[in-house]
């Protein structure tokens, strides 16, 4: 158990949730000079959330534009994090996204030429002669400079980094409730409390059951997402990250998958935001049997190069917005973080900064990830 017993004092910030994107926050906010306390419900390092796990993909695609500007500042960011942790956060490896249409694909080749990123557009041909033991469908857009970003390298690497700035980080401490209390905060961790200025709330899926009426967040939906390592016939290390767009048979109708290389473990490929909804306090982490099967299915059919025999299942939490996007608000002297739809990852150091400046009124929040925006959004 954490040791509360120096924290009596009246702090700049507490942050809430310390994964990827509350260790980001901590990192940023302790850097600019803020006295912050960051608490974690369970061990560090832990596989209940969202940010466990070696990798994730670094990318922009079609679906994105409105984000291409925080991706380029975020690869911007993830350089300079390297610097200060002296530690590789990325692999360069490609990304193919495939499935859409040629004009579709236009018309993204047109944002990505204008901010002078690396691509190239290839016949499904020609991508399976690249990449053996791979299948392609449709016109293939490869972005060369895609990568893997390294996880749990960048969530050490970012809690160190908070530490060596003054950041006090506690696991194994779980908050019960925050209150507002006049201009700061009440937060009560355990049988302890903690008095702040400010509370940063990165809790991703349990952001609803813990800000409940304190700020009016939109829904979010807790899924329980189940990809699978497939081991290779020969050497896929080479293999670019991928994300494809298809429509399938019956209840699923369109639907994204995505894929990449992790090293000792095999070539991840997952079903997106297409998992059973769940209790991120009551999730069993067992694969659903409908969902496994198109998932097998569907690699037998897009990947030869991967041997379905030879697979595992793994399990993590989706915190969903109904329009897709992020929501990175304030209200009041609480600043939350959720909804990132597993998405989030690659902008990691990019939410530190947003949160930052949120918490130090610098900034307002952005319109594409306000509350207002969400709760007026309609499909």
């Amino acid at each position: 158990m954490s040791d509360l017993s120096d924290l009596s004092d009246l702090h700049d910030v507490v942050v809430v949730g310390v994964g990827a994107m509350g260790s980001s926050a901590a990192w940023a906010l302790s850097k600019a000079g803020h006295d912050v306390v960051a608490v974690e419900q369970f061990p560090f390092g832990h596989d209940r959330g969202s940010s466990h796990g070696a990798s994730r993909i670094y990318r922009v695609g079609t679906e994105q534009t409105h984000y291409l500007d925080l991706a380029q500042r975020a690869r911007v960011l993830w350089g300079e994090l390297e610097a200060a942790t002296g530690e590789q956060l990325l692999t360069v490896q490609g990304a193919v996204e495939h499935g859409v249409t040629q004009e579709q694909v236009d018309a993204f080749v047109e944002h990505l030429r204008v901010r002078d990123i690396e691509h190239e557009v290839l016949d499904p041909s020609d991508a399976a002669d690249r990449w053996p033991g791979m299948r392609f469908d449709g016109p293939v857009l490869h972005q060369a400079g895609g990568a893997i970003v390294h996880a749990d390298r960048a969530v050490a690497g970012l809690q160190a980094l908070a530490r060596a700035q003054g950041a006090t980080l506690l696991e194994d401490t779980r908050v019960g409730r925050i209150e507002v209390a006049g201009a700061g905060v009440v937060v009560h961790a355990g049988d302890h409390t903690l008095r702040a200025r400010h509370a940063v709330v990165t809790v991703g899926s349990w952001a609803p059951g813990l800000l409940g009426d304190l700020v009016p967040l939109p829904r979010i939906r807790v899924t329980q997402e189940q990809p699978r390592f497939f081991r290779p016939f020969e050497d896929a290390a080479g293999w670019p990250c991928f994300v494809h767009w298809r429509h399938e048979p019956g209840e699923w109708g369109r639907i994204e998958t995505y894929g990449l290389w992790e090293q000792g473990s095999g070539y991840k490929v997952g079903l997106h935001a297409a998992g059973p909804e769940v209790d991120p306090d009551a999730r069993d982490f067992l694969t659903e049997p409908a969902r496994d099967a198109v998932l097998t299915d569907y690699v037998r059919t897009w990947f030869p190069g991967l041997d379905t025999d030879r697979s595992t299942a793994i399990s993590c939490l989706y915190d969903n917005t109904d329009n897709g996007d992020f929501v990175i608000d304030r209200v009041g002297p609480v600043t939350f973080a959720t909804g990132f739809n597993g998405e989030g990852f690659k902008f990691v150091p990019v939410v530190g900064e947003l949160v930052r400046d949120l918490v130090r009124g610098d900034a307002d929040a952005l319109p594409l990830f306000s509350v207002a925006r969400h709760r007026t959004w309609t499909p």
